[in-house]
């Protein structure tokens, strides 16, 4: 069974099982946690496209851990005025275990 999510702004394709990185979640390691964004659920009998939601379908998981993603590397310039800038970011990313598509 196959289901898209969308979550911080990005949409995800997943399965029961499946570890994805999402923008930060609220909630502590081992907690469960519900995406009820759900874009598209199918199986090999059957699929359900939404409009733009599915209606009462649900993607739930458990939070696995909170960490840093990698760094992106950035540059701001300005042509003959002597400004350049680099600059770094790390976006804070949670891990999830999909436990469950209903």
């Amino acid at each position: 069974m196959l289901a898209i999510i969308k979550t911080g702004g990005k949409q995800y394709k997943v399965g029961v099982g499946d570890k994805i990185k999402v923008e930060k979640l609220e909630g502590k390691e081992g907690s469960k946690v519900a995406f009820k964004e759900v874009l598209f659920v199918g199986s090999d009998k059957s699929i359900k496209i939404g409009d733009p939601l599915v209606k009462g379908a649900k993607v739930e998981g458990k939070i696995l851990k909170t960490a840093k993603g990698k760094k992106v590397v950035g540059i701001k310039f300005k042509a003959k005025k002597r400004y350049k800038v680099k600059f770094g970011h790390r976006q804070t990313m949670t891990e999830v275990e999909i436990t469950a598509i209903v």
